[in-house]
């Protein structure tokens, strides 16, 4: 099985894996595909206005290949083969305070809430993998282990598919 785990910048896509993986929830080697870009030199160049590496898609899409029993997640992690993938959705609200929180510029603070609030990287899921194959979770009031949970039981097969469950397009 192959699960993308996806979702705007600063949704906790990276907290809830990293806990899955600490605490052995799933049977699946867990990858964090902004590592392996940055390791593996999978980039073409970089994008001077959002300052950031440009990721070579087709270089992690062939690195992905060969992995079969897999959960690898980024913001990227839809644009690869998968069974099964989960969008990790927050209130854009929150995603500009966990983002500054971070330090990242206001330019791109704006860019992701923006992104977050027109379901951009859901669109792109469910265009590639289709409705059947997606599961929306709504991070903002969860803990990171509620997330971690959520992002399990779409392994464990508990969980229906649910795309096109959460909007805040009242931020905008």
């Amino acid at each position: 099985m192959r699960v993308a785990v996806t979702g705007t910048p600063g949704t906790g896509k990276t907290t809830a894996t990293e806990r899955l993986a600490a605490d052995g929830d799933v049977d699946l080697e867990v990858i964090h595909l902004n590592d392996v870009i940055r390791e593996e030199g999978f980039t073409t160049g970089r994008d001077d206005q959002r300052d950031t590496l440009v990721t070579n898609i087709d270089a992690v899409a062939d690195w992905l290949a060969d992995r079969e029993e897999v959960l690898f997640e980024s913001h990227l992690a839809h644009h690869f083969a998968a069974d099964r993938v989960v969008v990790l959705r927050c209130h854009p609200g929150e995603i500009e305070a966990r983002l500054r929180e971070r330090g990242e510029p206001d330019s791109t603070v704006a860019e992701n809430a923006e992104s977050e609030a027109l379901d951009v990287v859901l669109a792109e899921a469910v265009e590639r993998h289709g409705e059947d194959r997606v599961y929306e979770v709504d991070t903002t009031d969860l803990s990171p282990a509620d997330v971690a949970a959520a992002i399990g039981s779409v392994v464990a097969g508990e969980r229906e598919p649910s795309a096109g469950t959460v909007s805040f397009v009242d931020y905008l």
